[in-house]
């Protein structure tokens, strides 16, 4: 390359980086979003790194996943607990996994509940916990040998579809739907978790030359409809009833889907998008449009894994798409972090194209988040990328809004007992909540007590995960962090992810409110 040409392409990288720096100044940076990262566990890809890990290691790499997330001011983790028909937690209905374990069916040694356990430390540290399941997929390969005698495919091989060089599960059969119907709802109940989350995998993508042979149960149930829409059918009274028994149960707990990125191609359909791809509902037989109408889940977080303006699916254009075509739910925004420096589009080989993709979504007022695909891209690597995020975009944390169909409220505000402060910490201790189940505390920084702006993210002390014993609440946070202010406001954040309004405490006056001792009425 010619000297000049380099000369010219510095400064043109020079202006363009000082464009853009600009310009995210300029972006409020805000209170309320999203930010998840997809922790896959098949095959290892993220976690457990190998499937002969020890316990101990296999907790050691988790909580770094967490730690790393944390400080990039991430607020959720969507960790594959069901991948091909198994568990990482004990269960009837399904063997422990190959993947956690080394061997199908092998609880861990020592004995742990992975998923109670991934949930506890989760929390811990402000995440939401999304349980993350692959309801259709049975197998990731053939070989019969690496699977549990109590594996669905030796129980029910009647369930079973053969395709592509693994098994399905037949979406068709009401036994089928009425089992992964238990699977779900075996999570929901024992666990306490923020969402239970599905993946693109429905009926599953066409492998040239191969057919998905559910001709007898077409037969059998057709009803007289086309095989596309029967089978689209099936997906939808699967979602339809998923997402009845997740409520019946638990109305907390959010159900979240993450199709992929294309509903129709405008070639298809004049509502779809300016794309030339394969897509939900005609390739796929899923039609996440008709479960928004039918306010059937609370998230849609479609896999946008294209670059800005790739050719045949530009991420610009699909997301506008998803923005206007979106409704009764949350619109959280895919991206493809795998493709980082390793994909036949060259646009991934600009450190701006995820910021920027941050940024190009925020412009959408009813897009209020992202989650990327996977954990391992932004650890030990892409470290450039990674120092933008937190120096711009995820500069400050971030609190997840609850989802449409769970906002409403809180009655209640917290009420403070006793605040006190030494070289080391502040602590305080509140009443618990009369009426709201609330799962964190929010504490802001001020500069007075009249001058508190809970609604700025840079202000964001601490996200305390509630512990109640006897009817109080009790935390410290340490003093580097509030000796910078003069006063601090603090809230609930409830189960469903609403926020109450502020209660404000002045740090330079220590205090105790004294309750008197109740009456024994019993005595």
């Amino acid at each position: 390359m010619h000297k000049n040409q380099h000369l010219l392409y510095s400064i043109l990288f020079l202006f363009l980086f000082g464009w853009i720096s600009s310009a995210q100044e300029k972006i409020m940076h805000p209170k309320n979003e999203f930010r998840g990262v997809w922790i896959a566990t098949v095959v290892n890809i993220d976690w457990p790194k190998a499937p002969a890990d020890t316990v101990e290691k296999e907790k050691a790499d988790y909580l770094e996943i967490l730690e790393a997330y944390k400080k990039l001011n991430y607020n959720a983790v969507i960790v594959q607990v069901r991948s091909v028909g198994d568990a990482f937690y004990p269960s009837q209905l399904a063997p422990w996994s190959r993947f956690l374990t080394g061997k199908e069916g092998q609880a861990p040694n020592p004995y742990y509940d992975a998923l109670a356990w991934m949930i506890e430390e989760a929390h811990k540290r402000g995440f939401e916990f999304h349980a993350w399941l692959n309801p259709y997929r049975a197998t990731f390969d053939l070989n019969k040998n690496l699977l549990s005698p109590n594996h669905d495919i030796f129980k029910h091989p009647e369930w079973m579809i053969e395709y592509g060089g693994k098994y399905y599960y037949d979406p068709a059969l009401p036994e089928v739907q009425a089992h992964l119907t238990k699977v779900v709802k075996e999570v929901v109940d024992r666990y306490d978790i923020d969402a239970i989350h599905f993946d693109d995998y429905f009926y599953p993508y066409a492998v040239p030359g191969k057919v998905f042979n559910d001709s007898t149960s077409y037969k059998k149930y057709g009803a007289g409809l086309s095989l596309s829409d029967w089978r689209r059918a099936n997906v939808s009274s699967f979602v339809e009833t998923i997402s009845k028994t997740i409520k019946s149960s638990k109305p907390w707990v959010q159900f979240g889907i993450s199709p992929f990125g294309v509903w129709r191609n405008k070639s298809q359909d004049p509502r779809g998008s300016e794309t030339q791809s394969t897509s939900n509902y005609d390739d796929l037989y899923a039609d996440p449009v008709l479960w928004m109408d039918q306010k059937w889940i609370d998230y849609i977080l479609p896999q946008l894994y294209w670059s800005m303006n790739n050719p045949r699916a530009s991420y610009s254009k699909l997301v506008k798409w998803w923005s206007e075509n979106s409704n009764n739910t949350a619109i959280y925004i895919g991206h493809a972090s795998y493709k980082i420096r390793g994909d036949a589009d060259k646009s991934w080989n600009f450190v701006y194209e995820i910021p920027n993709q941050i940024d190009f979504a925020r412009s959408f007022k009813n897009v209020t988040g992202s989650a990327y695909f996977s954990s391992k891209w932004f650890m030990g690597k892409n470290f450039d990328i990674v120092r933008l995020l937190e120096e711009n975009q995820y500069k400050y944390p971030a609190l997840p809004a609850a989802v449409p169909n769970l906002k409403h409220v809180i009655i209640d505000t917290p009420k403070a007992i006793e605040y006190s402060k030494d070289s080391i910490s502040y602590n305080f201790t509140f009443n618990s909540p009369l009426n709201t189940r609330v799962r964190y505390m929010i504490v802001y920084g001020g500069e007075h007590i009249s001058k508190i702006n809970t609604n700025d993210p840079s202000k964001i002390i601490e996200k305390v995960t509630i512990k109640e014993i006897d009817g109080k609440i009790t935390f410290s946070i340490a003093a580097g962090k509030l000796n910078l202010y003069k006063a601090c406001a603090v809230t609930f954040i409830d189960y469903y992810a609403n926020e109450s309004t502020p209660t404000i405490i002045d740090l330079k006056k220590p205090f105790k409110n004294y309750i008197p001792t109740q009456p024994n009425e019993n005595r």
